[in-house]
C-alpha cells in the first residue's frame, strides 16, 4: 500500500478551535470517524501521530477552554 504524501494536520499546538471543528479523523471497522471540538478552546497537546494505532478512550487531543 503506498503512503499518501504528508498532509497538514486539522489543528496543531496553539490552535484556538470553536465548537465543531474537526479535530482529527479515526480509522475504526474501515469506517472513518470525524473527531470534532464541543467546546471553544485552544490546542494544548495531540497526543496521536498520523497513521499510529490508537486504543479506545485513548485521549488523543487535550484542549484547554477559553472564553
Amino acid at each position: 500500500r503506498r503512503r499518501r504524501p504528508e498532509r497538514k494536520p486539522f489543528v496543531q499546538v496553539g490552535d484556538i478551535v470553536e465548537p465543531g471543528t474537526q479535530l482529527a479523523v479515526v480509522e475504526a471497522m474501515k469506517l472513518l470517524n470525524s473527531i470534532t471540538a464541543d467546546v471553544r478552546g485552544r490546542v494544548h497537546a495531540v497526543h496521536a501521530r498520523d497513521g499510529e494505532v490508537v486504543e479506545y478512550a485513548q485521549p488523543l487531543i487535550d484542549l484547554v477552554p477559553v472564553d
